[in-house]
């Protein structure tokens, strides 16, 4: 490990270091700043003892294996869905004009929003959950995609129909070589929002997970419980998208060499 990447590590240590002493200070004092009130938050060693309670019981593993199901069936639907019609909107006039229109109409609605009527779409909740957690995944999917294949440079794809490619040679040598960044980008934030999605959703609807877990621990005003919930979302949220980040990365080695982070 050289020096700059030791300095880096540390000030991010340091950082931590920061939030948890002022987190305690603000807790341990019941700071009250008027607008905003620390009397009722449970302090730092409160909320060690409760995960340490919930890692030594049978739910944990319910709870997790619920939430990790649901984010990974909805993310690759949505991963898929985002990325092929991502292609067909940027590379089709016909796709464009036909496709993008009622996209956009939907991107804004909030998952919350689609709560009700998931849940009279499908039969169960495990399916309505599924579908919230693709539709917040989808559109910063589809949108980098569509992104990443009109920045191609239309120089690249000149010159590789003068030499001969075909439209699909061009896609698989051209147009997804020169996405991909784009489209990786995508994919972490898609995973990220994902979560929040899933957890939204389990909140009302569910009956494990780790969304449910924190709404149920605020309704039994188990309170160091509910940042248990909250730091596993942000500890699981931040974990996959640094996954899909790497395996991104992984598949982009020309943006390393270039100098590139993914």
């Amino acid at each position: 490990m050289n020096t700059t990447t030791l300095s880096r590590w540390s000030l991010r240590l340091v950082s931590l270091l920061v939030c948890l002493g002022l987190w305690q200070v603000l807790s341990a004092r019941h700071v009250n700043l008027g607008l905003v009130t620390f009397a009722n938050v449970p302090g730092p060693r409160d909320v060690l003892d409760a995960a340490w309670s919930l890692a030594q019981s049978s739910k944990l593993g319910r709870h997790l294996g619920s939430s990790l199901l649901r984010v990974l069936a909805g993310y690759l639907l949505a991963a898929f869905a985002g990325i092929l019609l991502g292609l067909l909107i940027a590379r089709g006039r016909w796709a464009r004009d036909s496709l993008l229109p009622p996209l956009e109409v939907l991107r804004p609605i909030p998952a919350v929003a689609w709560i009700p009527l998931a849940i009279l779409m499908f039969p169960s909740s495990e399916l309505s959950m599924i579908f919230i957690t693709f539709t917040g995944a989808l559109f910063p999917i589809l949108l980098n995609t569509i992104h990443g294949v009109e920045a191609v440079d239309p120089r690249l794809l000149a010159s590789a129909r003068s030499l001969g490619a075909g439209r699909l040679a061009l896609l698989r040598e051209v147009v997804l070589p020169g996405a991909a960044p784009s489209i990786v980008t995508g994919l972490a934030i898609g995973m990220g929002t994902s979560w929040f999605c899933l957890v939204t959703a389990e909140m009302i609807s569910g009956q494990w997970g780790i969304g449910y877990y924190t709404w149920e621990s605020y309704t039994l005003q188990n309170y160091p419980d509910i940042v248990v919930g909250m730091l596993l979302i942000g500890v699981l949220g931040m974990a996959s998208s640094l996954l899909v980040r790497q395996l991104g990365a992984l598949v982009t080695p020309w943006q390393r060499q270039a100098g590139g982070k993914p």
